[in-house]
């Protein structure tokens, strides 16, 4: 029986070995691509060097390669935190494969969809309608990984940290891509570092609290109300803010930059 066991443990090793081998290389080749044009800025904005990143054939390639090494993979078998790494993962570099196989834009809604149906609204403000990759078979928009996948699947408010959209009003783009092993402390922090910053949440001298757009677009995944919205905030602010949003029941309007997250 020992004997058995250990030869199960053994073969189990190998099957297992070349997916995490892969994912490991995936994530080294995409955080070589990050640490490169992905600038942090002192006002809380990561944004990227397009211009540099576009100018460069080698490391466009180097994109490229990366998603297509990414369809490959076989999510639905990761364990959760791998799987919720690897579609952030593969949201974001596809997005950056929109702005730079587009560029120059000012903004990512300046880029349409294309093969979505006439009365598909959205397909003409922005290009997450495509089906842009393949996996597991399925043909997927960047819509599709996020609000037919991400979304219902974890069922966690914070997978709206976790994509970016390329815009300024968006939660940042990170210098390193998500990894399973380290998700859970990523996430929070990744919460709190767009909640306390005026992108995030901020009073004008009235005393108005306006709100990024993300949490009146997807007020279901934060409470299902404005008072749930109100809890998010507090749960991750910093002592300061925290203060200031105590006692209040819901916010008094929302906007959303959408500014491409350039750095220029």
């Amino acid at each position: 029986m020992r004997r058995f066991k250990v030869i199960a443990a053994i073969a189990l090793a190998l099957v297992l070995a070349p997916a995490a081998s892969a994912q490991e290389s995936d994530a080294k080749a995409y955080g070589e691509l990050l640490a490169k044009y992905v600038v942090q800025g002192g006002d809380g904005l990561n944004r990227v060097r397009y211009g540099a990143w576009r100018a460069s054939p080698s490391d466009r390639q180097a994109l490229d390669r990366l998603i297509k090494q990414m369809e490959a993979a076989k999510p639905s078998a990761m364990p959760r935190e791998d799987a919720f790494a690897y579609w952030a993962n593969l949201y974001n570099a596809v997005t950056l494969k929109v702005i730079l196989d587009n560029y120059p834009v000012e903004s990512i809604r300046d880029i349409r969809s294309t093969g979505a149906g006439l009365l598909d609204f959205k397909a003409f403000t922005g290009p997450w309608r495509t089906k842009r990759v393949t996996v597991e078979g399925k043909p997927l928009s960047l819509d599709d990984i996020e609000h037919e996948i991400m979304r219902p699947t974890f069922k966690d408010p914070r997978v709206h940290y976790t994509v970016n959209c390329a815009s300024i009003g968006c939660p940042n783009l990170d210098v390193k891509p998500w990894a399973g092993a380290t998700l859970e402390a990523d996430l929070e922090a990744a919460a709190r570092k767009f909640i306390n910053t005026p992108r995030g949440v901020r009073f004008d001298a009235n005393g108005k609290l306006t709100v990024a757009s993300i949490y009146h677009w997807f007020e279901e995944d934060f409470g299902g109300d404005q008072k749930g919205v109100i809890a998010h905030l507090e749960r991750y602010a910093d002592p300061e803010l925290a203060k200031t949003l105590a006692g209040r029941t819901g916010y008094d309007g929302h906007d959303y930059d959408w500014g491409l997250n350039e750095a220029k």
